[in-house]
Formats: structure tokens, C-alpha cells, sequence
């Protein structure tokens, strides 16, 4: 794991991608239609330990969360491809504003939430303008999937000029293949560590 990193507490932010209620909690969308991970339902846990360093540093905590934009009579936009594998979602799933849309209880709360439509949390957001106005040019990303919304946030991070850490535990995916070999394609675009290791570095600022 590279640790090479560069840390001032005020200026980082802890990014959770998509550890919402609908994702996660058993009562959520996903587990009403049978899609459970052992692995997704310990992050919370995991990144807490970070989440508590950073904030007791002034840090950020920064919360996105995917989002179905309801349409007329309340029916949610659904991308194609989504509803082909995931095709139990529908009406008040993931809407704005809703407890399945929230951030998990044991992570809340947040200093800033961003609502996502994509893969990407600066996809079509608020994302970089709110990053960029709270003077946080280091993040340190968890959440689900790996391989998709993390993947695709932390090389759009990349892009944009962000100083981007993936913590390799405080991320997971349906798959342990899968998530491992995200992880090994992000190192090439950032750095990775543990969650233990983030604590460290966090408290030894």
C-alpha cells in the first residue's frame, strides 16, 4: 500500500459513495429484492473508524447518493441497463429525500451530500463546485461498488486535478474477484491504503 500522501485534515474529504439505507439496510430496496453482500453491509463499520479520525481533525465527511428522479405519478427514471439487472426497483426507491435515499444511520452525519444520477458523483453534480468551495483538494474514497461508482468517481476525481486515495477495505463489491481487481486498476490512478492505515496517518496529523 502506498502511503505517500500528503495530508492536511481541513483540506481533505472522507468521500462516501452511495452507503445509503435502500443499498444496504435490510429493510432497503436491494435486500427486498434479494441482492445482499456480507462485505457491502460491513463498510459502515470500517469507515467509521476514519470517518470519526477525520472529523475530530476538522475534516469533511462527504455523502453521495445515487439517486432514481421521479417522474410523472411519482415513477422513477430508470436507465436501461439498470433495470435489465435490477429489475425489482421501482416507485420510491432511492428518491430524494426518502429514508432508503439517506446515508446509513451509524455514518451520518454528513458536512456535505451530493445527489448522483450515475456511476460518477461528478457526473452531471454539484460535486466539483462544492469541493472546490470548501478547499478540499484531497479525498479519501469508500463505498460500493468498487468496481462502478467508486471506480468511475475516483477517476473522475483523477481528472480534475483531486489527490485521491482509495481505501481498499472501506470499499467492496458483489464480488470479491471483482472488487479486487478494481482495486489493483485504481492504483494506477491513485493511491491505496487500508482504513487502518487513513486512521494513522489522520491522527498523526
Amino acid at each position: 500500500m502506498n502511503m505517500d500522501v500528503n495530508l492536511i485534515p481541513a483540506r481533505t474529504g472522507l468521500l462516501i459513495v452511495d452507503l445509503q439505507n435502500d443499498f444496504l439496510h435490510p429493510k432497503g430496496a436491494y435486500a427486498r429484492g434479494g441482492q445482499t453482500s456480507d462485505a457491502i453491509a460491513a463498510l459502515p463499520a470500517k469507515v467509521l473508524t476514519v470517518a470519526n479520525a477525520l472529523r475530530k481533525k476538522g475534516g469533511w465527511i462527504i455523502s453521495t447518493q445515487f439517486t432514481l428522479v421521479p417522474g410523472k405519478a411519482g415513477e422513477p427514471f430508470i436507465a436501461p441497463h439498470l433495470k435489465s439487472i435490477r429489475p425489482f426497483l421501482g416507485k420510491g426507491d432511492f428518491q430524494p429525500g426518502s429514508w432508503g435515499h439517506s446515508l446509513v444511520d451509524q455514518l451520518q452525519p454528513a458536512d456535505l451530500t451530493i445527489e448522483k444520477i450515475a456511476y460518477s458523483a461528478f457526473y452531471q453534480t454539484r460535486m466539483e463546485f462544492s469541493l472546490r468551495k470548501a478547499g478540499i483538494d484531497t479525498l479519501l474514497v469508500c463505498g460500493i461498488v468498487t468496481n462502478g461508482g467508486v471506480a468511475s468517481t475516483v477517476r473522475s476525481a483523477h481528472v480534475r486535478d483531486f489527490n485521491t486515495t482509495v481505501l481498499s477495505d472501506g470499499c467492496a463489491a458483489f464480488s470479491e474477484t471483482t472488487h479486487n481487481s478494481a482495486i489493483a486498476d485504481l492504483s494506477t490512478v491513485g493511491k491505496v491504503m487500508t482504513c487502518a492505515q487513513a486512521r494513522a496517518m489522520i491522527e498523526a496529523t
